[in-house]
């Protein structure tokens, strides 16, 4: 019987593990001879392994794992994924124009070898930094400044993400310890502030005092060692007091945490691990007042109703979206969410996705992604069924917040979150009844940016595809400036 070959989009999507296994088997020492003695296969079988003209056999990676003695995690393709993606976006810059590359190219470059394809991204992030902070230094220069302190080429708060991401938002060190503070301080569903206030007094020898607006300054929270003093702005709504308070536990209980976690690699300023520590310790905080277990265990059961969450956890909805994205711990896992928070200009502020779907690193974001229509509809859920370019589809909520931390005469920054998930866990969440998922007509496309967007006839697109070449005729207008007329 004949073998029917496999299609284009299957061989795409068969895991390839070559550039894996040749980078971990370096990574130890061993030759290709040595692995393959140790593998009981043959060296003419690993080499065809590690160039991917063999398929790994799962004993045969179960058996690799364990000889290179790493996890099988190791072996998983969203790191590897996530490369192509900046790669891919790095190469629709305008500056490869001369020199286009494809997108097998670039996923070759990628598998054959990972540490040059982050070089190349490490490269690239220096010379945007470098540009912004030249267009930094000339405005200074021509309004007269000083021209000192240059600013960095990599961006602190690019690597407080990319660290969140690598460990998948879920800290189980973090979680630990948030556990072991709720079961110190006696903290119930009563009186929860001032549990945790005397359980401070009591084991950190720290008072926490409620400072008047503007006294000190226009802080919201700010603590002396010296007079081992908390102050908490008035300001602050309750759950914000509530959330600041634990922060700062995390920051003078648990730095020896922090500071593992601060020791990352991936951070590579002083900055940048500063930047870290608040993020982690805004993590312990989502810990202590939303408990893994109880707060996965509400969240299946409502259907992951965030507001309802929101009332019964005593948080705000940042926070319950924030905490949904952490729901990673091993057999206990959650919906797999991705998250993005973005101002009114479209700068993203906070990303993470567990969904697979890709968030623009270094270009402007797609416009027909619902978070921006969110801005529309003010404290309102928009929901959306979305497809990307490369067929795969998400289900997506967006709404907007407003900081509420000042009074009359202070500006209140609006921002809007976007929560989603692959098409396929939406009927869990509440906010998909009534929607008929598998309804074409319902489906948005969106892209990642428009530079790597196909999709030309799309009337809000900005800038010309790097995937379709552009061809202009004066007599011809599309619904977009770059789309190309039709063939004759």
């Amino acid at each position: 019987m004949a073998v029917a070959k496999k299609t284009a989009a299957e061989a795409r999507d068969t895991p390839r593990f070559g550039a894996k296994i040749r980078t971990l088997r370096r990574c130890a020492g061993l030759s290709q001879a040595e692995l393959a003695q140790r593998l009981d296969v043959s060296p003419s079988y690993l080499n065809l392994l590690e160039h991917d003209k063999r398929a790994l056999p799962a004993p045969l990676l179960i058996k690799l794992a364990r000889v290179l003695e790493v996890d099988l995690a190791s072996f998983a393709g969203d790191d590897d994924a996530r490369l192509v993606h900046d790669l891919l976006e790095v190469f629709a810059d305008p500056l490869f124009e001369e020199a286009p590359l494809t997108n097998t190219e670039v996923r070759e470059v990628a598998s054959a070898s990972p540490a040059a394809a982050r070089a190349v991204l490490q490269l690239y992030r220096a010379y945007r930094g470098a540009l912004v902070a030249t267009d930094a230094l000339s405005s200074r220069l021509e309004a007269g400044d000083d021209a000192g302190g240059a600013s960095r080429s990599s961006l602190p708060s690019e690597e407080v993400s990319d660290l969140l991401q690598q460990h998948m938002n879920y800290f189980p060190a973090l979680e630990e310890r948030a556990e072991q503070l709720r079961r110190e301080a006696g903290l119930g569903e009563l009186d929860r502030f001032g549990a945790l206030v005397r359980h401070l007094a009591r084991a950190c020898d720290v008072r926490v005092e409620i400072a008047r607006s503007g006294q000190p300054g226009p802080a919201l929270r700010r603590f002396d060692p010296r007079s081992r003093v908390l102050h908490l702005s008035e300001l602050l709504p309750t759950r914000s007091r509530l959330f600041q308070l634990a922060a700062q536990v995390a920051l003078i209980v648990h730095a020896d945490v922090l500071d593992s976690l601060g020791r990352d690699p991936l951070l590579t300023s002083a900055e940048s691990r500063a930047l870290a520590r608040v993020a982690l310790a805004n993590y312990f905080a989502g810990a202590v007042w939303m408990p893994y277990a109880e707060f996965r265990r509400a969240a299946e059961e409502l259907r992951y109703d965030i507001d309802v969450l929101g009332r019964r956890f005593g948080v705000g909805f940042e926070q319950t979206c924030h905490r949904l994205t952490t729901l990673r711990r091993p057999t206990q896992e959650g919906v797999p969410f991705h998250m993005v928070r973005i101002d009114v200009a479209g700068n993203i502020s906070k990303r993470f996705s567990a969904s697979g779907i890709r968030f623009a690193r270094y270009a402007g974001v797609c416009p027909r992604w619902n978070i921006f229509s969110a801005f529309q509809t003010p404290n309102m859920i928009r929901v959306q069924v979305s497809r990307m370019p490369d067929g795969a589809s998400y289900f997506c909520i967006a709404r907007t917040i407003q900081k509420d931390s000042g009074g009359y005469h202070a500006q209140q920054p609006v921002q809007a979150i976007g929560l989603g998930c692959a098409v396929e866990h939406a009927p869990r969440l509440v906010y998909a009844d009534g929607v008929d998922l598998l309804n074409p007509g319902l489906v948005t496309p969106v892209g990642v940016t428009c530079r790597l967007c196909e999709r030309t006839a799309c009337e809000q697109r900005a800038l010309p595809s790097l995937k379709v070449p552009l061809r202009v005729d004066p007599n011809y207008r599309g619904l977009s400036l770059y789309a190309p007329p039709p063939d004759e």
